[in-house]
C-alpha cells in the first residue's frame, strides 16, 4: 500500500518560550480543546475511497439519531426545545465541512476519524477567538456533533501500524496535573499555546525534567499529528520536518549535553561542599511518593519539601489519618535516615473536596488559602498532624506550615501541633516528642518579621515562588505581566538576606525551596546570602550539586554584597550569572 506524500513536509520552526531545558526528537501527537483526540494512523492512497465511505457512513448513522432526538424532544417538550438538534443537523450536513473532511483526508493521508477531529479543531480554535460571545458559546456545539460522529465509525478489521509510543504533545494548555500524570517513558517534551515560565506546569516540568516550550501562538492549527519534530527547551523552538542538517545538529547537541549528564552522574555521591569547605544541605522536592526512586537515584540528601496537595486533592474524597499515616510512614522509613520534610496542606479553598465553595473567591490569591485553611479545619488539619507524627516514629520527619504571615497563625499551628501529641501519647501510639516544625517564608510581612518568627520554629525554608509574586505584585502566569516577576528583584534577594540572618542569629538553618534553588545560574547568589539548604526538583539535584562544588563561598558573598547595592534586577542576575559562567559553563544553557 503506497502512502501519500506529505505537502508540507518543509522544515517549520515555530517559536516560544523556553521553560524547561532538554531535547526531545519524536512525531507529534495533538491535544486539543473540548474532546478527546481520536486514534491516528496511515493510510495509503487506495484507501482514501474506503476512509471516505466510513466517514459517510459514520454521517448518515449520526443523522439518524439527531432525526430520532430532535422528533422525541420535540414530542415531550415542544418544537422551540428541539431547536438545537436542527441546529446540529445543519452543522452536520453543512457541505462546506463535509469536503474539507474529505480533503484532509487525502491531503493529510490519514484515518476518516482524525481528519473529522483535525478540520473540528480548526474551526474550534477559529470560534474561540473571535470577540463575539455567542459565537464562541456555540464551539460546544460543534463538539457535541463531532463527538457523535466520532462515536458511529465502526472499527477497523485491521489497522496500520501504530505509532511510536515515545512523542511530543502540542496542546492548547496543560494543567499541573496533566503534567504529574503524563507517561515520562513515553512523552520527550511538550508545548502549547498558553502558558508562561513561572506557571506551576512550567515549574513541575523542570522539577520532572521533561523538555517544554510555552507561548507558541495557534501552535495546533499549524501542527499535523505524526510529522515528525524536535522540541527544543533551551531556545524555546518547536521545529517540524526537521530537515537532515538540523537533525544532524540537534543529534550532536543531544550528545553533548548526554555526556555532561553522564560526568554529573559520575558525582552522584560526591559530598555537597564548595571549593573553601562549606557544607550545603541538597535535598529534593517531591509531589507523589512515586518519586521516591528519583531522589534516591538524584543523590539527593532526602526531601526537603514533600507537598501533600496531590495526595489529599487527588480525588473526590480527601484520605484519612490510616491511609496518610501508611504513606507517609512508608516514605520516612524508606528514607530513613535521611530527612523526610512534610509541608501541611497548601491548597485554595476552592480544592477541598469535602467542602467546596459556593461562590468563587474574587482574588483567590489573596483569599483563603495555606495554612488559613488548615486552622480554620481544624478536623481536618488534625488528621494531617496526627498522620505526620506517626510516621516520625519510623523516620527522620519534619512538619512544615505554608503561607504564614505572622506570629499569631504559627502559635494556632503549634497548638494545634501540641493537641495532637498529647491525643497520642495518651493513646500510647509512638511518635517523635522532638519532632521539627518550620515554616515557609512565602509572604512579604513574614520575612520582615523573620526575627520575631525564628524564636518560635526550627527552621525556615523560603517559598521564593510566591515570596517574588506577592512582594513585586505580579501574578506569575498573566502573560501581560510575566515579564516583571524577577526573582533578582532587589527587594528579594534583601528580603531573602534578612530572613537567613535572622535564622542565623536565633540558631535555626534557612533553606530555599522555590523555583530559583534550582536555577545553578542563581546557585552563586544564594550561597553568598548565606543559604544552607537548597531543595530541588530530582531532576535538577546533579546540575545543583556540580554548581556548588565549583563555587568559592568566599567570592559568593562578595558577589552576594556587591549585589545587595544594585537597584537593577538585570545588574543582579548578570553579577550571579557571570560567576555561573566562570565556574561551570557547561551547565548555563
Amino acid at each position: 500500500m503506497s502512502e501519500i506524500p506529505s505537502k508540507a513536509d518543509e522544515e517549520i520552526v515555530l517559536q516560544g518560550t523556553p521553560v524547561s531545558a532538554g531535547i526531545g526528537i519524536a512525531p507529534v501527537h495533538v491535544h486539543g480543546r473540548g474532546f478527546s483526540a481520536p486514534e491516528v494512523y496511515a493510510i495509503g492512497r487506495d484507501g482514501v475511497a474506503e476512509e471516505k465511505a466510513r466517514f459517510a457512513a459514520a454521517l448518515a448513522k449520526t443523522r439518524e439519531q439527531l432525526v430520532e432526538l430532535r422528533d422525541r424532544i420535540a414530542a415531550i417538550a415542544g418544537e422551540k426545545d428541539s431547536g438545537i438538534f436542527e441546529a446540529h443537523l445543519m452543522m452536520l450536513e453543512d457541505k462546506a465541512i463535509v469536503d474539507k473532511v474529505e480533503e484532509a483526508i487525502e491531503s493529510r493521508g490519514q484515518n476518516a476519524e482524525f481528519a473529522l477531529y483535525a478540520v473540528a479543531q480548526n474551526y474550534l480554535e477559529a470560534m474561540r477567538r473571535v470577540p463575539d460571545p455567542y459565537l464562541r458559546e456555540r464551539t460546544v456545539d460543534i463538539e457535541d456533533v463531532c463527538q457523535r460522529v466520532l462515536r458511529n465509525f465502526e472499527p477497523e478489521e485491521s489497522r496500520a501500524a501504530e505509532p511510536d509510543e515515545t512523542h511530543i504533545l502540542v496542546a492548547y494548555d496543560l494543567s499541573p496535573s496533566d503534567t504529574a500524570a503524563m507517561n515520562r517513558r513515553h512523552l520527550l517534551g511538550f508545548a502549547t499555546e498558553l502558558g508562561s515560565a513561572n506557571s506551576h506546569t512550567a515549574i513541575l516540568a523542570r522539577s520532572l525534567g521533561i523538555p517544554a516550550v510555552v507561548g507558541i501562538e495557534g501552535a495546533i492549527l499549524q501542527v499535523r499529528a505524526l510529522t515528525p519534530s524536535i522540541i527544543d527547551g533551551y531556545s524555546g523552538k518547536l521545529i517540524l520536518n526537521p530537515s537532515a542538517e538540523t537533525l544532524e545538529h540537534y543529534r550532536r547537541l543531544q550528545g553533548e549535553k548526554e555526556r555532561v549528564r553522564d560526568e554529573l552522574e559520575t558525582m552522584r555521591d560526591a559530598e555537597v561542599v564548595t571549593t573553601d569547605g562549606r557544607g550545603i544541605v541538597l535535598s529534593a522536592n517531591i509531589e507523589l511518593v512515586d518519586e521516591l526512586p528519583l531522589v534516591f537515584q538524584s543523590g539527593a540528601k532526602g526531601v526537603g519539601l514533600y507537598r501533600t496537595e496531590f495526595l489529599l486533592l487527588d480525588g473526590e474524597q480527601m484520605p484519612g489519618e490510616a491511609q496518610q499515616t501508611e504513606i507517609y510512614t512508608r516514605m520516612a522509613a524508606k528514607l530513613n535516615p535521611q530527612p523526610l520534610i512534610i509541608r501541611t496542606l497548601d491548597a485554595g479553598g476552592d480544592k477541598l473536596p469535602v467542602e467546596p465553595l459556593t461562590e468563587p473567591e474574587p482574588n483567590p490569591f489573596l483569599g483563603w488559602r495555606g495554612i488559613r485553611v488548615s486552622i480554620d479545619r481544624p478536623a481536618m488539619f488534625r488528621e494531617q498532624l496526627r498522620a505526620i507524627l506517626r510516621a516520625s516514629a519510623h523516620g527522620k520527619v519534619a512538619v512544615m506550615f505554608p503561607l504564614v504571615s505572622g506570629i499569631g497563625e504559627i502559635r494556632r499551628a503549634k497548638d494545634q501541633l501540641k493537641a495532637c501529641m498529647d491525643e497520642l501519647a495518651a493513646k500510647d501510639i509512638a511518635f517523635d516528642e522532638e519532632i521539627e516544625m518550620g515554616v515557609m517564608i512565602e509572604v512579604p510581612s513574614a520575612a520582615v518579621i523573620a526575627d520575631l518568627i525564628a524564636p518560635e520554629v526550627d527552621f525556615f525554608s523560603i517559598g521564593t515562588n510566591d515570596l517574588v509574586q506577592y512582594t513585586v505584585a505580579v501574578d506569575r502566569v498573566n502573560l501581560h505581566v510575566a515579564n516583571l516577576y524577577r526573582p533578582t528583584h532587589p527587594a528579594i534577594v534583601r528580603l531573602i538576606r534578612q530572613t537567613v540572618e535572622a535564622g542565623d542569629a536565633h540558631g535555626i538553618w534557612t533553606g530555599v525551596c522555590g523555583e530559583i534553588a534550582g536555577d545553578v545560574r542563581l546557585t552563586p547568589l544564594l550561597l553568598g546570602l548565606g543559604v544552607q539548604e537548597l531543595s530541588v526538583g530530582p531532576h535538577q539535584v546533579p546540575r545543583v550539586r556540580r554548581a556548588i562544588r565549583s563555587l568559592a563561598l568566599s567570592e559568593c558573598s562578595q558577589l552576594a554584597n556587591e549585589a545587595s547595592q544594585c537597584a537593577l534586577s538585570r545588574e543582579i542576575l548578570d553579577l550571579s550569572l557571570e560567576m555561573a559562567r566562570t565556574h561551570y559553563p557547561e551547565l548555563i544553557d
